[in-house]
């Protein structure tokens, strides 16, 4: 379940090695997430690697919590009242989600519909020329 408003809390101790020191952590809600899916264009892409980085320094904080921004992102695609790009979104080695709704073949189909290329021949599809497709934040 997605968190209802963002919360900064101390980084656990067992999480400490994975956000690289002790400090705050953002657990993010919906909202905050939708408020930067928004602003990329189409024919641009965000990692959840990069997603959580911007956030981080959004927040000013240590880490931001990947399992809390999965439940967001989650949220915002099975939310049909909102018109959220989260397709938008992919991992951070270029791969599509496979956990949206429609799963990796309905991600696929409308990245393609913004033109961009997905390489399918692999185990999940993935965004070919990753890195000329990525956003760009000011």
């Amino acid at each position: 379940m997605a968190q209802e408003v963002d919360t900064i809390v101390d980084i656990p101790e067992n999480r400490v090695k994975f956000f690289g020191g002790r400090g705050k952590m953002l657990l993010l809600s919906p909202a905050a997430l939708e408020a930067l899916i928004q602003q990329i264009p189409e024919q641009q892409l965000i990692t959840t690697d990069l997603l959580r980085k911007k956030l981080t320094e959004q927040f000013q904080v240590q880490g931001t919590c990947p399992v809390t921004m999965r439940e967001s992102l989650q949220a915002l695609a099975r939310d049909t009242s909102k018109h959220v790009a989260y397709w938008r979104v992919i991992n951070a080695n270029g791969k599509l989600i496979v956990n949206f709704p429609g799963g990796v073949e309905s991600q696929a189909r409308i990245l393609a519909e913004e033109g961009i290329s997905i390489d399918t021949q692999g185990k999940t599809p993935k965004v070919k020329e990753l890195t000329r497709h990525l956003a760009r934040f000011a």
